[in-house]
């Protein structure tokens, strides 16, 4: 059963939330963290990205960046723009995003539950990754970013939120991306004893987004439970920050492919090849957008074609079953040599929210082929994480994103 706890949350003064509040670490590359942090120095990814307080040639990876990470949140808590709760508290966090709402509680889930599988994975991380994230965690005592994670849907749980958010809320304001924001504190005895215990009835927790934090969460937890021998499990590093949703209520969109080249065949010769593995026919809208499962969108060389999967090609399990599995499985292997789409340079990979016109811009630049693919289910997330697989990498776009530095968990030395 799942284990979540409240915890002392390190967050923004109210006034301070709309400047502080960042987008995660890794959507952005150096130079646009730098720009973000240039323009808004108070924006949290100064402290997720501590290099934007160095020299641009600086080494991003070197130790004093992430001293200086720790530094400043110390100095934003002496200057006020940070505030540590007297208690432990749990958080519902709403994101609103084109009307469309989902709410999660913000908490702390157990190392353990992790460790132990019910809280369930579904992609491998890249330990460059990961160590970057745990030297994070580790310098700093502290877990920035929450991790996303999902469950079954429950209605005693979103009864017990929707009351919760009849009060009044701690923060209510709209990001700089059109995201509309809303968090209540639970601080009450009570009130923080149901929560507890509607969530620890869930057999499982997915994570949704977020398994290099999650992973780097781990890390050091294990680390620390190494230097403190008698460690009782009720110390904070035996705790990762998250916030749990509803699979009901969330929303996964498209992650499409770009390919920097034909690796040596013609465009006629592709075609070919993809007829051998998919019904393919030109497109009669560009771009086009997939309308349902089984069904792809090709761009190459200024034209859209519609793919169609052929079912007899189809493996029975719920990684073969995945449309992205079956891109990889017969097209970027076999055709493009992409072994592996983690390492190989020569494929890119395009979030939804960008849109087509993004990978029309990629193949006028740096590319000459491009997939839009139909987004993977959260159905299809789960029967691939309870059956303890793998999906493949770049399966998954989830919108909106989390923000970091909303909600800090520390955790001591």
């Amino acid at each position: 059963m799942a284990v979540i706890r409240p915890f002392r949350a390190v967050r923004p003064a109210a006034e301070k939330v709309e400047r502080v509040a960042a987008l995660p670490y890794d959507v952005y590359n150096r130079k646009e963290a730098r720009e973000v942090v240039e323009a808004n120095p108070e924006s949290f990814l100064a402290i997720d990205r501590a290099e934007t307080q160095f020299p641009a040639d600086a080494d991003m990876y070197a130790p004093e960046v992430y001293e200086k990470a720790a530094s400043m949140i110390r100095e934003w808590k002496e200057k006020g723009i940070f505030v540590k709760e007297e208690s432990p508290c749990y958080y519902v966090w709403e994101l609103t995003m084109d009307g469309r709402a989902q709410t999660g509680l913000v908490a702390c889930s157990a190392v353990d539950d992790y460790l132990n599988n019910v809280v369930k994975k579904h992609e491998n991380t890249r330990k460059d990754k990961e160590l970057d994230r745990t030297r994070h965690v580790d310098i700093t005592s502290a877990q920035t970013g929450p991790i996303f994670l999902a469950y079954r849907a429950k209605e005693e749980i979103r009864e017990m939120i929707r009351e919760v958010k009849s009060q009044k809320p701690l923060y209510d304001y709209t990001a700089e991306d059109g995201i509309g924001h809303r968090a209540w504190r639970i601080d009450e005895a009570d009130e923080i004893r149901k929560f507890t215990g509607a969530f620890g009835k869930l057999d499982h927790t997915y994570i949704a987004d977020g398994h290099h934090r999650a992973a780097s969460a781990v890390s050091v937890s294990l680390m620390r439970r190494e230097e403190h021998p008698d460690y009782t499990g009720e110390e904070e590093f035996n705790y990762f920050l998250s916030v749990l949703f509803p699979d009901d209520e969330l929303k996964i969109m498209d992650y499409n492919r770009v390919l920097k080249d034909l690796n040596g065949n013609t465009k006629e010769e592709i075609l070919q090849k993809l007829a051998d593995v998919f019904s393919v026919e030109e497109a009669t809208q560009a771009p086009y957008q997939p309308a349902k499962k089984g069904e792809m969108g090709l761009y190459l060389d200024g034209r859209w074609y519609r793919l169609t999967v052929k079912a007899e090609r189809v493996q029975n399990d719920p990684v073969g079953n995945l449309d992205v599995q079956y891109l990889q499985r017969e097209a970027l292997e076999p055709i493009w040599g992409i072994l592996d789409p983690k390492t190989d340079s020569r494929i890119d990979f395009v979030g939804g929210i960008r849109g087509l016109s993004e990978l029309e811009k990629r193949c006028s630049e740096d590319c000459k082929a491009a997939f839009a693919m139909y987004p993977t289910s959260i159905g299809e997330l789960f029967a691939v994480a309870d059956a303890d697989l793998l999906m493949p990498p770049k399966s998954t776009w989830f919108e909106p994103k989390l923000r970091s530095g909303l909600f800090i968990h520390e955790i001591e030395k």
